[in-house]
C-alpha cells in the first residue's frame, strides 16, 4: 500500500446519516481493498486541517429555546444526603451534605465495533452533540476551547433497569449497536472488554460496561436511532484503530470512555495476535 505523506492525514471513511455508502478518505487516492465498503465511494485528497471539520462533523448547533422547565421534571435528579465519616480512631466528622446525580437507568454500555481492512483494524466512531459541553462557561475554563458541544465517540447507551446480569448488558449493547451504527448482530457475537468502570464517581454512581464486536461493514444498515433530537443528522466515521488512538492522544477525540474503549480493544487485539485466545478478555465484568 502506498505510504501516506507526513503532511496528509491518514485515511478515514465518513458515512453520512441518514446512511449512505459514501466514503471520505483523507489521504492518497487508493483502489478499493478487500473489506472496504460497498456502493459508490468518493475519495478526496485533503491536507491536515482541523480534524473535527475534516472528519465531516454535521452542521448542527444548539441554542436556548425558552424558559427552562421546573426543577425535578427532567432526565436527571439531584439526591442530597446528610452524611458523616467514622474514622479508625473512633472519632467522626461533623455531618455534611453531599449531592449526587441519579437517573432511572444508571449504567451504560460502550461498544467498540471493528473490522479488518488489509490486515489493519478499523473502528467506528459516531458524532455526538453534548449540551453540557456546548454550554460550558468559557470564563471558568483554564484554557481556550471550542464552544460547539461536538464530540466523536464510540457508540454507547443506557442499560435499562430490567436488563440485568450478563445477558442484560449484552442485550443493551446489541440494541445500541443497531440504533447508532446500523449493525444487527447476535448477542453471542459481542465480547466483554474488561471490567466495568466508574467514569465520574464524584457525582454519579454510573458504571460503564465495555463491549467489543467484529462486524462486516457490508452488512451495515441505516441506523434507526432512538428518537432523540440530538441524534438526528448524526454521522458515523470509520477509521484505523491506530489513527483513532492518535486522535485521542492529540486531544481531537476528547471523550474519555472512547479513549479507554479504544485502548482496551487495541490491547485485546494485540493479545489475540500473540495467541492469547479468541475472546476480547478472559475476565468477566463482575468484580471479584
Amino acid at each position: 500500500m502506498q505510504k501516506t505523506p507526513a503532511s496528509i492525514s491518514t485515511p478515514c471513511r465518513v458515512l453520512s446519516q441518514p446512511f449512505c455508502a459514501l466514503a471520505l478518505r483523507l489521504g492518497p487516492l487508493l483502489a478499493p481493498s478487500a473489506g472496504s465498503l460497498s456502493g459508490q465511494q468518493c475519495r478526496l485528497l485533503m491536507p491536515q486541517v482541523d480534524l473535527p471539520d475534516a472528519l465531516g462533523f454535521p452542521d448542527l448547533s444548539l441554542e436556548p429555546a425558552g424558559d427552562p422547565p421546573s426543577p425535578g421534571g427532567g432526565f436527571l435528579r439531584v439526591v442530597s444526603r446528610r452524611l458523616r465519616v467514622r474514622y479508625p480512631d473512633g472519632t467522626e466528622s461533623e455531618p455534611f451534605v453531599y449531592d449526587e446525580v441519579a437517573r432511572r437507568a444508571l449504567d451504560a454500555t460502550v461498544i467498540a465495533a471493528y473490522y479488518e481492512d488489509a490486515g489493519e483494524p478499523w473502528v467506528y466512531l459516531r458524532s455526538a452533540l453534548r449540551p453540557p459541553v456546548r454550554f460550558r462557561d468559557p470564563a471558568r475554563s483554564p484554557v481556550p476551547e471550542r464552544q460547539t458541544g461536538a464530540l466523536w465517540e464510540l457508540p454507547a447507551g443506557l442499560i435499562e433497569p430490567e436488563e440485568t446480569g450478563l445477558q442484560g448488558v449484552l442485550a443493551a449493547a446489541r440494541r445500541e449497536l443497531f440504533e447508532e451504527l446500523g449493525f444487527d448482530v447476535p448477542s453471542e457475537a459481542l465480547e466483554h472488554l474488561g471490567p466495568a468502570t466508574f467514569p465520574c464517581p464524584g457525582i454519579i454512581g454510573e458504571r460503564h460496561f465495555f463491549v467489543a464486536v467484529r462486524v462486516d461493514p457490508r452488512a451495515r444498515k441505516e441506523p434507526c436511532l432512538d428518537g432523540s433530537a440530538l441524534e438526528r443528522f448524526g454521522r458515523v466515521v470509520a477509521l484505523p484503530l491506530a489513527r483513532a488512538l492518535e486522535l485521542c492522544r492529540s486531544g481531537i477525540v476528547e471523550d474519555s470512555k472512547t479513549e479507554l474503549g479504544l485502548l482496551r480493544l487495541s490491547n485485546a487485539l494485540s493479545e489475540q495476535g500473540a495467541g492469547a485466545g479468541s475472546r476480547a478478555t478472559s475476565e468477566p465484568w463482575a468484580r471479584p
